[in-house]
């Protein structure tokens, strides 16, 4: 069995995203290209965020700290700390209204078929 506090982790990585260029930082939590799920908390510093993309599939964002938008072509959707974000699977962005650490839940199919 493995413990983490995410609250340390989230302030230990909103403190490496306050001091990188890109105002962001991440650290995966569980799994890895072995695994097929995936966790990583990101830290955003206010103003910053990930630019639109395709969707990662199956996948949650859980707001520890800050606030967010999750947004796509149809809709946003704000997060305040607490709050669990199903995220489209349509391109989306997330950008940081305050400065914020999520947890994203990722589950990709692993494998020889993959």
């Amino acid at each position: 069995m493995e413990k983490i506090s995410l609250t340390a982790l989230a302030r230990q990585e909103l403190a490496s995203a306050r001091s990188a260029g890109s105002g962001r930082s991440a650290h995966t939590v569980y799994g890895g290209h072995e695994h097929a799920l995936r966790q990583t908390l990101i830290a955003l510093i206010e103003g910053h965020g990930l630019d639109e993309h395709e969707s990662p599939g199956e996948a949650t964002l859980h707001v520890i700290e800050g606030r967010v938008r999750l947004s796509n072509a149809e809709a946003s959707w704000e997060g305040s700390p607490g709050d669990h974000l199903v995220i489209p699977r349509t391109r989306h962005r997330l950008d940081a209204l305050a400065d914020s650490a999520v947890l994203l839940t990722v589950v990709k199919p692993v494998g020889p078929h993959v």
